[in-house]
């Protein structure tokens, strides 16, 4: 039975091991960010370079198309290919191919226009529907929304040569518009989702693959089925990964990060597809999401601070807001070095929206994707040959 004397010190203690968790999440996260910086910093080495297939399912004209699909015209790689795919004649992205190859007459260019549907996920039947056009037999699955340098290709197909390589994927960091969500959308990314990476590769884990990069060879992705054993999944990208996991073959997470656009100019919008975002790595990971709430900095740092003030306390909450701010700048000063505080001021309105997303994502599994309705839970791959 609880004395009073006990039941009195609950919040002291609560708001001690708050401050605790905050904290040492924000300090290890710092270090899985100096580790993965040193090793950015390394000097990949010379390979030869395979000859690949780029497969980009495109859908409607995003925010800096053209320029996106520019960079993969640009890359220095001898020989590739690039398949881009539509579902509609009158998609407004076949413009932008068409300028493209006009530009750039040289390159191995090909649009598909085909409006076949073959299950839930209508990203995975665009790609069902490109891959009988590619004539290499190392692919690449970009989304359509990624900027990347002209070495993208080069390095990360690299690690294919390896046969026991299944799959190689990039990190990305988020490319905002003028507009205070996006910015917002941009710190979803490079501080929280990003770190989370960070630290769970840092500590040996490599269960994830994202639609930012996906390298693959054609007997690999043969081997897991197919692109079918994914036409009803909603994280395919995840599920392509774990697929290869099952059988067998390491996941390589490239030194190489690329960008993603974030083009949320409401808090509606951002709303919607972050809790798409959250609840499907819910489905993904129960456990491991459930524990997230402890990379919420600044609420849990305040709240902590609330429950039990002390100047121990104190000090601890100052530790793990110095390593918060150290992580922030450092990470923004890879992306955007010229202004790496810009958006410092955001970090505790992030952590709040953020906090109150995962608490919607605890009770529900509804997601809207590109117009569908879908439930997070029911999709994973139907088979595994």
């Amino acid at each position: 039975m609880l004395t009073p004397q006990v039941v009195a010190m609950i919040p002291t203690w609560l708001g001690t091991a708050l401050n605790l968790a905050a904290t040492g999440y924000a300090a290890v996260s710092l270090w899985a960010l100096l580790k993965s910086t040193r090793q950015r910093a390394a000097k990949p080495q010379a390979a030869a370079m395979h000859p690949v297939s780029v497969l980009k399912p495109l859908h409607g004209a995003e925010p800096r198309l053209y320029e996106n699909l520019r960079g993969f015209c640009q890359q220095a790689h001898p020989c590739y290919q690039l398949l881009f795919g539509v579902r509609e004649p009158g998609d407004p992205a076949i413009a932008v191919v068409e300028r493209l190859r006009a530009e750039f007459p040289q390159l191995a260019i090909q649009l598909v226009v085909d409006p076949r549907v073959h299950g839930a996920n209508l990203k995975v039947s665009n790609l069902m529907n490109l891959l009988p056009y590619a004539i290499h037999d190392w692919l690449v699955l970009a989304d359509s929304d990624i900027s990347v340098s002209p070495d993208y290709l080069a390095r990360v197909t690299a690690p294919l040569a390896d046969a026991g390589v299944g799959i190689v994927t990039c990190l990305y960091h988020g490319v905002p518009q003028d507009s205070v969500w996006s910015r917002l959308g941009c710190l979803f990314i490079d501080d929280w989702f990003a770190p989370s990476v960070r630290l769970a590769h840092a500590f040996g884990s490599t269960r994830f693959a994202f639609g930012s990069t996906l390298a693959l060879r054609r007997d690999t992705l043969a081997a897991l089925g197919g692109f079918e054993a994914l036409r009803d999944t909603l994280a395919d990208d995840f599920w392509l990964g774990e697929l290869s996991r099952r059988a067998g073959l390491s996941t390589v997470l490239s030194e190489l990060e690329v960008g993603t656009e974030v083009s949320e100019t409401r808090l509606s919008s951002l709303w919607t597809h972050e809790l798409r975002w959250l609840r499907t790595i819910r489905a993904i990971a129960p456990a491991g999401f459930v524990m997230s709430f402890v990379c919420f900095t600044w609420p849990l740092l305040v709240l902590g601070l609330g429950l039990a003030w002390s100047p121990l306390n104190l000090a601890i909450a100052l530790l793990g807001g110095g390593a918060r701010v150290l992580r922030y700048v450092l990470q923004r000063r890879t992306t955007t070095p010229s202004s790496p505080w810009r958006d410092l001021w955001l970090s505790p309105w992030r952590d709040v929206l953020l906090l109150l997303e995962w608490a919607a994502a605890l009770v529900r599994w509804r997601v809207e994707w590109r117009g569908q309705v879908l439930h997070a839970r029911n999709h994973a791959p139907t088979r595994y040959s």
